[in-house]
C-alpha cells in the first residue's frame, strides 16, 4: 500500500511548473472518459462537495478547458464536457507523465518486474472503479 501511495506522489510531483492543478486533471479526465456530465452526476464521480464543483468549473470554463450546454434530452439540466482545449491539456500532462513512469520502469525494474506492474495495475484499476460499501 505505500509504494502505491509513494508513486502516486512521485508521479503528481513530476508535473512541470505551471501545469493543471490535479482537481483539474481528474475532472478533465473524468469528462473524457464519461462524456458530458449534468454537475451532480460529476460531483459524484469526482468526490466533490457540489459548492466545491461550482467554484473549479467557473474557473475551467473561464480557462475554457469545460463549457456547459442545455441537455439535449432535458433541457432544464445543464451538461458539463470538456473542450479540446481541456482535451489537449490532459493529453499533454499523461503523455508526461507516462514518458516519465516509462524510463522510470526501464532504468529501475527487470522485464519480470514490469510485467508484474502491469498486471498489477489492471487489479489496481479494477479495485479502484468498484463501488465502496460505505458509498
Amino acid at each position: 500500500m505505500h509504494g502505491v501511495m509513494a508513486l502516486g506522489r512521485r508521479l503528481r510531483s513530476e508535473r512541470p511548473p505551471g501545469s493543471a492543478s490535479i482537481a483539474t486533471l481528474s475532472l478533465l479526465g473524468t469528462l473524457s472518459r464519461s462524456g458530458p456530465l449534468p454537475a451532480a452526476q460529476l460531483a459524484a464521480a469526482e468526490r466533490l462537495q457540489p459548492q466545491s464543483l461550482t467554484r473549479l468549473i467557473a474557473a475551467l470554463e473561464k480557462e475554457g478547458l469545460i463549457e456547459r450546454h442545455r441537455s439535449d434530452t432535458d433541457r432544464r439540466s445543464l451538461m458539463i464536457s470538456v473542450t479540446p482545449r481541456g482535451r489537449a491539456v490532459l493529453v499533454q500532462d499523461l503523455r508526461r507523465r507516462h514518458a516519465w513512469l516509462e524510463q522510470a520502469m526501464t532504468r529501475a525494474l527487470t522485464p519480470q518486474e514490469r510485467r508484474t506492474l502491469l498486471s498489477a495495475s489492471e487489479v489496481m484499476m479494477k479495485l479502484a472503479l468498484s463501488e465502496s460499501a460505505s458509498h
